[in-house]
């Protein structure tokens, strides 16, 4: 997947070899226009600065000759017209600043246009006598009857415009540029693609693999390009997007399909499982601004009193077993958490074993270092706790797999009540993209008591995580109702009842 930028408002997504041409031989249209074929162009290209240098780069971008071009003052209230005019003549656009252009003002413009070599430039907005001085060698006309008429370029399938719903003045003239060339376009509200279900369909769609960005609000090149090389997937989270906070709340059921004793997930089958965690989601719908989504949290592996098949104290589930699970969440629409206790193990090793379920857009990991015990300790003897180094391998592995096979963003969970539970814990990685972080309270007791553990942990925790709860049926006394639970600062993303 490669990418080509630009800037002020607009993106314009290529996929395939970008050959903007008139017909499938490549040849001009019978007119004199011709697009320039993308073979040596840059994968990914930005287009900054004032509206004269985005437009004037925009055309030199996508065209190597055109007929007419239309030249507009970027302060002018015929914008709108002056794009009309263009789409209707198959005529780029290029802005200059102000009705009464200098050769100062004009300088992106002038080399645009003797780039084109138009026989003829229409001045909307701007005085044609000012404009004809500073281009002395080109036919400068005030109405658009005295253009040629000039043919359309056939439309190529493999480029979108992504224009940024009213962002800046430019818009009208990219788009009839864009479109004049041939090049779909989709308008979006949001500079990061992820972000919108429509837009992530749109770019299924297209199958982008050029594209030429306009708008600094974009990002980097680098950061576009990951961004689009997911959203072309067309894989969304349940909620819609790529991203999974702050667009959305997870209410899960926690615990084991097989032991009731664990947690609310195993005290009934399947089909009534789903049935519990959407009645359980369903009672935060009307104290959320965002989709509410159920989702299980299942512990996949389980810290055991006996040194087990591998010797670490723990009881690995295999995946087989969890996958019927997954599917039904899947079809369902809801997400699934895999919770690690890892015992005497290491928690990267157990993680690997649950690849094949990862590899799933809707299936994210959990770490619960109470249970990750040192040589000669055992369960329930005392609080277990992790080095900052093995969480951070597990952050590495996780995003390099999410980025490896293009998944939308994936939910890594680290349980939390006690500060030595993670050790080194502002060490903690928080620099992938591709992951979303949550810290998850997860004490017990009195409401009094679970506060005071909630600000101790925020207060603790690096920056760039989020934060999630748990309610314990059984020894949280009293449990807090949901509206009482989401009474935090800041609020919780995850809410989970074991």
């Amino acid at each position: 997947m490669a990418i080509w930028l630009g800037i002020a408002a607009a993106m314009v997504v290529v996929a395939g070899a970008i050959t903007l041409v008139a017909n499938a031989a490549g040849s001009a249209a019978p007119s004199g226009i011709a697009v320039r074929s993308a073979s040596g162009q840059p994968a990914a290209r930005i287009l900054s600065g004032s509206p004269d240098a985005i437009t004037a780069d925009l055309a030199r971008d996508l065209f190597t000759s055109a007929p007419a071009v239309v030249v507009a003052d970027d302060g002018s209230h015929d914008l709108a017209a002056a794009a009309a005019i263009a789409g209707r003549l198959h005529a780029p656009v290029i802005m200059v600043h102000g009705p009464q252009p200098t050769a100062a003002s004009i300088g992106p413009a002038r080399a645009a246009i003797a780039a084109l070599h138009p026989g003829v430039v229409l001045a909307v907005g701007v005085t044609a006598a000012a404009l004809k001085a500073d281009l002395p060698a080109t036919k400068v006309v005030s109405k658009s009857s005295a253009l040629p008429h000039i043919a359309a370029v056939s439309a190529d399938r493999h480029l979108v415009v992504l224009i940024h719903r009213g962002e800046s003045t430019v818009d009208a003239a990219v788009t009839a540029t864009a479109e004049v060339a041939g090049v779909r376009v989709i308008t979006a509200s949001s500079y990061d693609p992820q972000t919108q279900p429509a837009v992530i369909k749109a770019l299924a769609a297209a199958r982008p693999v050029h594209v030429i960005a306009v708008g600094a609000g974009f990002g980097s090149t680098a950061e576009l390009t990951a961004r689009v090389s997911v959203a072309e997937t067309g894989m969304q989270l349940p909620g819609g997007g790529q991203l999974l906070f702050p667009m959305r709340k997870f209410v899960a059921l926690y615990g084991n399909p097989t032991t009731p004793a664990l947690g609310a997930l195993g005290q009934q089958d399947l089909t009534a499982s789903i049935a519990r965690a959407r009645a359980v989601a369903g009672q935060y719908s009307t104290l959320s601004r965002v989709p509410v989504v159920p989702a299980f949290e299942i512990i996949a592996t389980i810290a055991q009193g006996s040194p087990g098949r591998s010797g670490g104290f723990t009881y690995e589930t295999k995946p087989a077993a969890l996958l019927p699970w997954v599917k039904a969440a899947t079809a369902a629409g809801m997400y699934v958490i895999l919770d690690l206790q890892p015992g005497r193990d290491n928690f990267l090793a157990q993680a690997r074993l649950y690849r094949s379920l990862l590899r799933r857009p809707n299936v994210g990991l959990a770490l619960d270092p109470e249970w990750k015990l040192q040589p000669r300790q055992l369960p329930l003897h005392q609080i277990g706790s992790v080095h900052i180094s093995e969480v951070n391998s597990v952050v590495r592995w996780l995003a390099h797999l999410t980025a490896q096979y293009r998944l939308p963003q994936k939910l890594l969970e680290l349980h939390q009540f006690r500060l030595s539970m993670i050790d080194g814990e502002s060490r903690l990685d928080t620099s992938h993209s591709d992951l979303a972080i949550v810290i998850n309270m997860d004490g017990q007791g009195a409401p009094v008591t679970k506060a005071q553990t909630w600000a101790a942990i925020v207060s603790a925790a690096p920056k760039g995580v989020y934060f999630g709860w748990k309610d314990f049926y059984v020894k949280d006394k009293p449990m807090l109702d949901p509206r009482r639970t989401v009474r935090r600062s800041p609020r919780p993303v995850l809410i989970s009842y074991q």
